[in-house]
């Protein structure tokens, strides 16, 4: 092993409690992955972390079983012709540097203050990324419902980017626009860095995509998955190194997974795009307060506060539910959104 870490890393235990709840977990991580093209991680670490497993394996896990899944996603969306191959693959080389830099500083954390402070650095950045991004797409996609404007081709800052003429320029032909590699920059490097560091890069990666470069939220969610396959590729070698990732994790979530990424892109393909951004928003917001409830406990370990036990114990445990509640609502929107769609399809199709 290398280092301090290997004598604060510790594997959780698994039985068939812990093994199934990872599997459902994995299912609905899926299901919102294919759905809404992030990689599901914002679900699946905090998931993962509620039954104790440390951060960094949470993470390291996450990037592992990421990589074939954004691939089996992103195929199908490909086929769907939502994906924009070209911008996939210019936004994932840069986004490795993130990934590079982002582990640099997980590393550094561990070594510093332990599993403890990696663990609330992990949750406090989980929270500040969930609120702020999950309150801007809420409030577009009740913009976009209430205009009954189910694609709006970008806004304004994103148009005003398209026409900075900054060497060099590329065409992107899915995506249908022409914008300054300068620009896709900032957006992959943001992604990298936060995907190392709290396994999702779709986070920033969609939102960006959408609202900076001027993808429709299909083509953005659709790309992000082979940014997130070129990530988590990258990402899982060098924790693999580290010994940070739990290959019993990453098979069960896997399994899970596989199923709700097929299902998930197909409901794409059913439902208005102001509903993708709203089930992205509603899970983001219930995840951060279930991490939310969780950063005392890391505090009191911390001794930065004092926590009584009882204490401790009820708002692990509350955090714990809310998560539960977080990935019940999730599937149930996106199952509801799908098979809702299908009915009114078979039912335009009897009545021609």
């Amino acid at each position: 092993m290398h280092g301090p870490i290997s004598e604060v890393i510790q594997f959780i235990d698994l039985n068939a409690y812990t093994i199934t709840f990872l599997f459902i977990v994995g299912f609905i991580g899926g299901l919102v992955s294919g759905f809404i093209g992030s990689g599901g991680a914002f679900v699946l670490t905090p998931g993962m972390m509620s039954l104790g497993v440390p951060g960094t394996v949470a993470v390291a896990s996450n990037m592992c079983h990421k990589f074939p899944k954004a691939l089996v996603g992103s195929i199908k969306r490909y086929k769907y012709g939502q994906v924009d191959i070209k911008l996939g693959l210019i936004m994932g080389v840069f986004a490795e540097i993130g990934v590079q830099v982002g582990i640099m500083l997980q590393k550094h954390i561990l070594d510093k203050w332990g599993q403890a402070g990696s663990n609330l650095y992990v949750s406090i950045v989980f929270v500040m990324v969930l609120v702020i991004v999950g309150s801007f797409v809420m409030r577009d996609a009740v913009k976009m419902k209430q205009a009954g404007n189910e694609s709006a081709p970008g806004t304004s800052l994103a148009k005003r980017l398209q026409q900075i003429e900054l060497w060099p320029m590329v065409t992107l032909k899915t995506a249908n626009l022409r914008i300054s590699i300068w620009f896709l920059l900032p957006v992959a490097i943001a992604t990298g860095m936060l995907a190392a560091t709290i396994a999702v890069g779709g986070f920033i990666g969609v939102p960006g995509l959408m609202y900076i470069i001027g993808a429709t939220s299909i083509v953005a969610s659709a790309t992000e998955l082979v940014i997130a396959f070129v990530m988590g590729l990258g990402g899982t070698l060098i924790w693999a190194y580290y010994g940070m990732v739990d290959i019993r994790l990453v098979m069960i979530i896997l399994a899970g997974s596989l199923f709700g990424v097929q299902l998930g892109a197909i409901g794409t393909t059913y439902v208005k795009d102001y509903m993708i951004k709203y089930v992205m928003a509603t899970i983001m917001l219930i995840v951060a307060v279930s991490r939310f409830f969780a950063i005392p406990k890391y505090l009191n370990q911390l001794h930065l506060i004092s926590l009584a036990d009882n204490l401790e114990n009820i708002m692990t445990k509350l955090s714990f539910a809310i998560m539960c509640f977080a990935l019940l609502v999730g599937a149930s929107i996106i199952l509801a959104s799908l098979f809702k769609a299908r009915s009114q399809e078979k039912a335009a199709a009897v009545t021609s």
